[in-house]
């Protein structure tokens, strides 16, 4: 079955090749054929997926030798390391309507993880709560909603996908709690109550490209859009005591199931597919999928395994919710835009953490925004200097480079025991690269000009670091040249 081609998309993130393995010169192909004909068997397809590898393969080579998966409850096909001659010899068989790549998608993330990142942080231990999972209500309407998630895994233990309040997991669910490394059926319960991993194990740049063995995320990833998904209420939850309250999902009182399909290389287009074939018949009534291709890769639906995977799970009554991407706001970088796809977005966030900059003198106040845990004097009396002011004498240091604080540009001298103004771009070395630098330096903090639009707070952590935008930098460029001794102060975080 072939379904409309309405456009082309043009999405977001790294888009590889499949690996090789097995013969020189082979891939994994995936080989779409439509929807699963009436009144057939899972069993009967597979063995019509094997018979028709076979008509293509050199006598004594085996189809399940080349086979990586199958794809048999919401749609037919499969996945093979093929040769080109030989995945050219199937695009011509009755019944296949494309035959592409295998593609590696990527996760859909931003700074998250940056604000996110484990680090032992010395703080006063009164402001760190233990955050205690709250019931969720048994009469909810939506405690039998299933959804299912296409992602990097799972974190079982997290207080997020706690049982507490839940009753039986709804008998239409057909799925299972796959066992793996460091992973237990124990680990599924009344709210998390599947979880599939899809373990490739080709060799992809001499690299082994493997889901890990194990439904557990090794990302993070996974865990933290399941739980913003349907996570259940966590009360006393905060980062190190800024933004406590209750963290839970959009649909707390929903199931979770995770079809792990993502590993540290990326997510396979082919593992992608097994995932949504896999949810449709294990009986999840949403899927939602955060990853997605690139902005340099635009197949046609016929061969972008989301498109495919999503259009059959809609026909079969599941809804699907995708990411949008995160390569915007230019233009043309909205991902996953297939018409029978819900596709998510967001222009701003509600929540910031304020980490404002105070002016000697008249105490006037500029607005920044960071995380940070420093232990700065309160009173304005720190020296603020700009970053092409401390430019070092060395020949590769420019006073565009110097004011952009790039590693190497600036005079460790000029710069100790002050704060540093420093512009930022896209372009430019990380953030956190530029803040290790000037630490390392022996100044004491940082400002950051930064104009692209903040997703989530970055966490500077124990170094003082705020960031502002171009119209507040100029008000402390105004500062700095009408005064011979600049000094300011900069507040630890607060949110808002």
């Amino acid at each position: 079955m072939w379904f409309p081609l309405c456009f082309v998309v043009v999405v977001a993130l790294l888009v590889a090749p499949g690996g090789c393995q097995g013969d020189k010169g082979s891939q994994v192909y995936v080989v779409y054929m439509g929807a699963v004909p009436p009144r057939t068997s899972p069993d009967f397809l597979r063995q019509s997926h094997l018979r028709l590898v076979g008509t293509i393969l050199k006598r004594g080579k085996l189809a399940q030798s080349v086979v990586v998966q199958q794809y048999k409850h919401g749609f037919s096909g499969f996945a093979a390391r093929l040769s080109k001659d030989e995945a050219a010899a199937l695009r011509h068989k009755p019944g296949v309507v494309s035959v592409f790549a295998d593609p590696v998608y990527q996760l859909h993330t931003t700074r998250s993880w940056d604000f996110l990142q484990q680090t032992d942080v010395k703080i006063d231990s009164a402001k760190r709560r233990s955050p205690r999972p709250t019931a969720a209500s048994t009469s909810a309407p939506t405690t039998d909603t299933i959804i299912g998630l296409l992602d990097s895994g799972i974190w079982p233990e997290s207080p997020s996908f706690d049982d507490a309040g839940f009753g039986p997991v709804p008998s239409k669910w057909k799925g299972v709690c796959m066992a793996g490394d460091d992973f237990n059926t124990s680990n599924c319960n009344k709210k998390l109550i599947g979880a599939r991993y899809y373990d490739l194990g080709e060799v992809d740049g001499g690299r082994t490209r493997s889901s890990g063995g194990s439904p557990r995320d090794a990302a993070g990833h996974g865990t933290h859009t399941s739980s913003t998904a349907a996570g259940n209420a966590v009360t006393g939850a905060s980062y190190y005591g800024l933004a406590q309250g209750t963290a839970k999902g959009g649909s707390a009182a929903s199931r979770v199931a995770m079809y792990r399909v993502c590993s540290d290389e990326g997510c396979a287009g082919s593992a992608i597919l097994a995932g949504f074939d896999d949810a449709i018949g294990d009986g999840v009534d949403v899927i939602s999928v955060s990853l997605g291709a690139s902005p340099y890769f635009s197949p046609d639906f016929s061969e972008d395994p989301i498109a495919i995977g999503s259009f059959h799970a809609v026909a079969k009554g599941v809804m699907v919710v995708c990411s949008a991407g995160n390569a915007g706001p230019e233009a043309s970088t909205v991902v996953n835009a297939a018409p029978w796809i819900m596709t998510v977005a967001a222009t701003t966030i509600d929540r910031d953490f304020e980490s404002d900059v105070v002016l000697g003198g008249n105490s006037s106040a500029v607005k920044g925004g960071a995380i940070n845990f420093s232990n700065l004097d309160k009173s304005p009396k720190y020296p603020l200097i700009a970053g092409a002011s401390a430019k070092s004498s060395s020949a590769s240091s420019t006073s565009d480079s110097a004011s952009h604080c790039e590693p190497g540009t600036l005079d460790a001298g000029k710069i100790k025991g002050k704060i540093v103004l420093c512009n930022h771009s896209q372009s430019d070395t990380s953030k956190m690269v530029k803040a290790d630098e000037l630490q390392s330096a022996g100044a004491v903090g940082c400002i950051l000009v930064n104009d692209f639009g903040r997703a989530v707070t970055t966490a500077y952590l124990d170094f003082p670091v705020t960031e502002v935008t171009s119209a507040a930098a100029a008000d402390l460029h105004k500062y700095i040249a009408s005064t011979r001794y600049a000094r300011i102060c900069m507040h630890r975080p607060s949110s808002n």
